[in-house]
């Protein structure tokens, strides 16, 4: 797989998460999908394989009235793709962390893709 076709399935991936498309998401995962979040250098949420992914994105997908993730850049690192991220979302739902519906989240990171069989095997955000 080259550069272009594993840049291209990680823009529709983009584009499927900004639009609440979870079957369109889905249809990008590698069977053996894993994902990890880390915040402040901890891992904070872990699945493994689509169904834990899907309902990890279902779920996520109520918190918010809209959001957005922008690509800043892309780069090869060995077999990963590292990804520079612009995020804003507007909740929907008021959280435990004291935010309220309403309120706007800007955030900047990184996701870490692997691609393998020409889907997403791979997925590591970093905030």
């Amino acid at each position: 797989m080259n550069s272009d076709e594993t840049k291209q399935i990680i823009d529709y991936f983009v584009e499927a998460y900004n639009s609440f498309d979870v079957e369109g998401i889905v249809k990008l995962l590698h069977k053996e999908i894993m994902f990890r979040n880390f915040s402040n250098g901890e891992v904070d949420t872990e699945t493994k394989g689509i169904q834990e992914f899907k309902e990890l994105a279902e779920n996520s997908s109520k918190i918010f009235a809209s959001r957005r993730q922008t690509i800043v850049s892309y780069s090869a690192i060995d077999n990963n793709v590292e990804v520079q991220i612009q995020y804003e979302g507007i909740l929907a739902v008021d959280l435990p962390n004291g935010l309220k519906a309403g309120d706007k989240l800007q955030l900047k990171g990184k996701s870490v893709f692997q691609i393998k069989d020409g889907k997403i095997l791979l997925i590591e955000d970093y905030s």
